[in-house]
């Protein structure tokens, strides 16, 4: 039946990955040639810091780096987060990236292992490569059809719609159920986009933006060929998921198997051990079929320093398993203490940890790499600096740091046009530098005022 969809059966997970949108503009780690770049793929300076870390990646692609971990050292605002970024952009753009704060796992709602458990798992992807009978094109026309919400009269629900496809040899009209048409609104499915429809699943996917569709400046959208051939075909298809998306499958379909004989099913909070053991056998079997193939990550972990005891623990021993992803910790403390214990130890580690980190240190930014800095983050943000404020800008960045001097540039970047002037000049970056001080300056004052603050 060419017109029908056959109703979804399975439900896809979609992975997401979180980034920093600060570090959204790291591409890699600037390296051309084996050769690090002042200035490269959003990188300014920390050349030695940036070569240390290409040593690492040369490393981890060469399989000689099981069992460590690399540990990044440096002053607050000095590029540790963007440097790990760096890393997982280096090893690849499909590279998955997972990022948290050593305080994260703290968590009410798990246990600090199973918190690191899930962290670790979402940083292993899994490609799998399976041929599909799919439904693909351009999408012509979109009518959806709505009704009366059964339980609400006042709201409508989508009820299905007709979408035309066509591809450079034939087009189609496919009338679609509710469930595939909920996902087109979703999704913000319009005309001109390149689109696959799952037959069996139902799940929709978004290639990109077609030909004849209309490109705005700011591109939601990458550009897509027009497919070949017919609408309706079998085709392989790319699906990436992570351990983390298998675990939760796995651990959902148990919680299904006892609603039916108990007749409730119990909230997945905690991810069993033999669901986890269950995943890694699919997921061995899978890849030594060569259906999929793995795709281990990084998992970065700020402010490392409040990790306790036994999260550390738990971390040397998660590192030498099979399955384990290229951590990444990083930390501006000195000598502090292990959190958990009473003992001291340089950057609140573990020596036994230690003993398995790679370091890396990060240095101060020099003025130079301040003013290059500044200049890029103007012209992203689209504020125009004059050069006596750029100077101005450059010499706070230096005396007092980098990202005082950034939170500078946009409130100076309004006064100036309240003041009908189209550059910022360095009056109006004085100006707000009086009602913004900066740390240092704030520290000062409440010395200065010691006894009149509240102890």
């Amino acid at each position: 039946m060419e017109g029908v969809m056959s109703s979804v059966k399975i439900e896809e997970v979609r992975t997401q990955f979180e980034r920093f949108a600060a570090h959204s503009h790291i591409k890699g780690l600037g390296v051309r040639e084996g050769k690090v770049e002042f200035v490269g793929d959003g990188f300014v300076g920390q050349t030695e810091a940036r070569e240390a870390a290409y040593i690492v990646v040369k490393m981890i692609k060469e399989g000689k780096f099981a069992g460590k971990g690399v540990l990044i050292v440096g002053p607050p605002g000095t590029g540790k987060t963007a440097l790990a970024l760096g890393i997982a952009r280096e090893l690849g753009s499909e590279t998955p990236f997972v990022a948290l704060s050593g305080g994260e796992i703290y968590s009410l709602e798990v246990k600090k292992s199973e918190f690191l458990m899930r962290a670790l798992r979402r940083a292993i992807g899994i490609k799998v490569r399976e041929w599909r009978k799919v439904y693909e094109g351009e999408v012509r026309s979109l009518e959806f059809r709505y009704g009366r919400h059964p339980y609400n009269p006042y709201i409508q629900r989508v009820l299905g719609a007709t979408i035309k496809l066509r591809t450079r040899d034939e087009e189609k009209t496919l009338r679609i159920p509710a469930e595939i048409a909920q996902q087109l609104i979703e999704l913000g499915v319009e005309e001109g986009d390149v689109i696959m429809i799952d037959e069996e699943t139902g799940a929709v996917s978004v290639v990109g933006r077609g030909e004849g569709g209309e490109q705005y400046d700011i591109a939601v959208r990458k550009r897509a060929e027009l497919p070949k051939g017919p609408v309706y075909k079998e085709k392989e298809i790319v699906r990436f998921f992570t351990l983390h998306d298998v675990d939760m499958s796995l651990a959902r379909q148990r919680g299904l198997i006892s609603a039916m004989i108990f007749g409730f099913a119990e909230e997945v909070k905690e991810i069993p051990d033999e669901v986890r053991r269950q995943s890694d056998e699919i997921v061995k079997k899978t890849v030594e079929e060569g259906k999929a193939e793995l795709v281990p990550g990084v998992l970065f972990i700020d402010d490392a320093h409040l990790l306790d005891i036994e999260s550390f623990s738990f971390l040397m021993r998660a590192m030498e398993t099979e399955f384990a992803p290229i951590i990444i910790m990083a930390t501006n403390r000195g000598i502090a203490k292990i959190r958990g214990t009473d003992v001291e130890s340089p950057h609140g580690i573990p020596q036994d940890m230690l003993d398995r980190l790679v370091i890396i240190r990060t240095r101060p930014y020099t003025a130079d790499e301040v003013r290059e800095i500044i200049t890029i983050k103007a012209r992203e943000q689209n504020v125009p600096l004059g050069r006596d404020a750029l100077e101005l800008l450059t010499a706070i960045g230096a005396e007092h740091s980098l990202r005082y001097a950034l939170q500078l540039l946009t409130p100076a970047y309004i006064i100036a046009k309240e003041r009908g002037r189209s550059t910022v000049t360095r009056e109006e970056v004085e100006y707000v530098k009086r009602h913004f001080v900066s740390v240092k300056e704030s520290v000062e004052y409440v010395k200065s005022l010691e006894e009149k603050f509240l102890r």
